[in-house]
């Protein structure tokens, strides 16, 4: 699912993510292994006011669910 949001981000307004990066590459290496975060940092560039504070916050956490540090475990653990 947050790769068809990164994907419809790209295609729908193209500067939102131009703004947040400088070149292509970060936004394709993002949309192939962590997508959350890759939309995260975008909408703190643009929306939070860079990675300061809040924005900072948001890419963090974002960055534990892409790596799985916060997942749901349901059951006992093994």
């Amino acid at each position: 699912m947050p790769r068809l949001a990164l994907l419809i981000v790209a295609l729908t307004n193209q500067d939102y993510l131009g703004r947040a990066y400088e070149t292509l590459l970060w936004p394709l290496l993002g949309f192939l292994f962590l997508p959350i975060t890759t939309l995260t940092y975008a909408i703190a560039m643009n929306d939070l006011g860079g990675t300061k504070g809040w924005g900072l916050v948001a890419v963090v956490v974002a960055t534990m669910l892409d790596l799985g540090l916060l997942r749901r475990r349901s059951g006992p653990p093994r």
